[in-house]
C-alpha cells in the first residue's frame, strides 16, 4: 500500500523531531550543521533515533536530510559526492530502522528550507533576497539524490514562503515522486506573511504533491490552519506541530513551556488532518501519546 491510498483510508501517524530524539540520546547538537553532522559522525545514533520514533508507533519517518544541502556541507569541508552519499545514506538509515519493527512504515525525505542552511533562524522568515532560479537551483541537485534514493515521499517542510514554495514545485513537478508541503507558519499566515489560502493554493494541479499542511509551529496555529488547507486543496492534510517552546535563534535556546498536544488531535482529524506528529522538541514520548490517540 502506498502512502496516498492509507491517507484514504485512516490517520497516518509521523515521527517527532530528529533532533530531540537525539539530544535526548545524549548528542550534542549544537553546530551549524545540527542533527546533520550525525549522518556523517554517527549514523548509527540517526538510525537509532528512527527506531524509537518506529516503536513508539510512528508509521512515517522524516530523514535526518533537513539541513543536508551541497551549499552548506561545502562551508564545512564536504565534498559534492560526500554530499550526495549523505543524503541517499539519510534515506536508508530510515529504511533500515523500519526493517526491525513489524507492520507497514514508510519513509519521508526531508526537504528542508534554504534558510536552514544559514542556520541564523531564517527559515522562519523567508525571503532571503534570492531569484526564484536560485532557488530553484538550489533545490534542485539535492531533491534529484533524496529522489534517487527512493524514499516513499518528499517530505517539503518548514517553508517559509510562498517564493520558496513554488520553486521547490518547479523541481519536484512531473518527478512522480509523491510530496506533501508543509509551511511554517505564525496564526492564520506564513512565516513570510503570505495569508494561508494563498499558500496552500501554489500546490494545485500538481500532480506529486499528495498532502499539504503546517509544521514547527505552535499547536494553537493548527486547527485554522487545517481547515484552510482542506477548503483551498481538498487534499490530505499534515501537521506536526513543535511543542510549544519558543526558538531563539539567536541564543540558540528554547524558552517557555512546552504543551501536550495529544488531546488536540481529534479536533485536527476530524477537520482534515490525515498525516499527523511532532516538529521539534516533540520526542518518542510524545508521538507514543499521540498514537494512542489517534487510535481512539
Amino acid at each position: 500500500m502506498d502512502l496516498s491510498d492509507a491517507l484514504a483510508r485512516k490517520v497516518v501517524v509521523l515521527d517527532g523531531g530528529m533532533s530531540t530524539a537525539l539530544e535526548q540520546a545524549g548528542h550534542d547538537l549544537s553546530d551549524a550543521l545540527w542533527s546533520a553532522r550525525l549522518l556523517l559522525t554517527d549514523p548509527e545514533a540517526v538510525r537509532a533515533a528512527h527506531l524509537a520514533y518506529y516503536r513508539a508507533g510512528a508509521e512515517v519517518a522524516i530523514t535526518a536530510s533537513y539541513q543536508v544541502t551541497f551549499d552548506g556541507f561545502a562551508r564545512h569541508g564536504v565534498s559534492p559526492a560526500e554530499t550526495a552519499r549523505l543524503l541517499r545514506t539519510s534515506v536508508a538509515l530510515a529504511r533500515s530502522a523500519a526493517s526491525d519493527v513489524e507492520g507497514r512504515r514508510w519513509v519521508a525525505a526531508s526537504v528542508g528550507p534554504y534558510g536552514a542552511m544559514l542556520a541564523d533562524g531564517s527559515e522562519y522568515r523567508g525571503r532571503y533576497g534570492l531569484s526564484r532560479q536560485a532557488l530553484v537551483d538550489f533545490h534542485r541537485r539535492r531533491t534529484e539524490e533524496l529522489c534517487a534514493a527512493e524514499p516513499d515521499v518528499l517530505a517539503v517542510e518548514t517553508i517559509p514562503d510562498t517564493d520558496e514554495a513554488e520553486a521547490v514545485l518547479e523541481v519536484i513537478r512531473g518527478s512522480g515522486m509523491p510530496a506533501w508541503l508543509s509551511y511554517s507558519i505564525r496564526g492564520d499566515r506564513t512565516c513570510a506573511g503570505q495569508p494561508l489560502a494563498e499558500a496552500f493554493a501554489v500546490a494545485a494541479g500538481i500532480d506529486e504533491v499528495i498532502a499539504v499542511g503546517v509544521n514547527c509551529c505552535p499547536p494553537k496555529d493548527v486547527a485554522a490552519a487545517v481547515t484552510t488547507a482542506r477548503v483551498v486543496t481538498g487534499l490530505p492534510v499534515v501537521v506536526y506541530p513543535n511543542s510549544g517552546e519558543v526558538w531563539d535563534a539567536g541564543e540558540r535556546t528554547w524558552t517557555g513551556d512546552g504543551v501536550g498536544f495529544a488531546p488536540l488531535v481529534s479536533d485536527w482529524t476530524g477537520r482534515g488532518a490525515r498525516l499527523v506528529g511532532g516538529c521539534c522538541r516533540t520526542g518518542p514520548d510524545a508521538i507514543a501519546a499521540l498514537a494512542a490517540e489517534s487510535a481512539e
